[in-house]
C-alpha cells in the first residue's frame, strides 16, 4: 500500500513540476506547429503608447490616449517591465487597470520598507522634528 502511495505522490510532484515549468521545456517545431495558441512566452513587449492603449493600459484616471497618443508624444511608451508587472496582476488577480496599478505601487512600497500610507517601517526612521 505504501508503495502504491509512493509511487502516485511521485507522478503528482512529476505532473506540478512539468506544469509550473512549462515554459521552459524545450518543444520540437513539430509538436509546436500542431499545438494550438502555443506561445514560447506568456509577455510580447508592448513597445508604443497605441499599442499598450490597446492591451488595456489605460484608464480615465490615467489616460495614455490623451495625454500621449493624441499630443503626438515621441517616447517610446511605457516601462516594460513595469507593463509586463501590471498586466500579470491583472490576468492573476482579475482586477481592473487602476487596482493593479495601485497593488504594483503598495508592493513597490513594501520591497522598499513603506508602508502603503508612505510612512517608513524602520523604527529608526526620524518623521517628525
Amino acid at each position: 500500500m505504501l508503495f502504491y502511495v509512493s509511487i502516485l505522490a511521485s507522478v503528482a510532484l512529476s505532473l506540478m513540476l512539468l506544469y509550473r515549468y512549462r515554459a521552459h521545456l524545450p518543444v520540437p517545431d513539430r509538436l509546436r506547429a500542431i499545438i494550438p495558441n502555443y506561445h514560447r512566452e506568456n509577455y510580447a513587449p508592448l513597445s508604443t503608447f497605441a499599442d499598450q492603449a490597446v492591451a488595456g493600459m489605460t484608464s480615465s484616471t490615467f489616460d495614455i490616449e490623451a495625454d500621449n497618443i493624441f499630443q503626438g508624444d515621441s517616447r517610446v511608451g511605457l516601462d516594460e517591465r513595469g507593463t509586463q508587472e501590471v498586466m500579470e496582476i491583472m490576468r492573476r488577480e482579475n482586477v481592473n487597470f487602476d487596482q493593479a496599478r495601485l497593488i504594483r505601487h503598495h508592493r513597490y512600497l513594501a520591497a522598499n520598507g513603506i508602508d502603503p500610507s508612505g510612512m517608513p517601517l524602520d523604527a529608526k526612521a526620524v518623521t517628525r522634528l
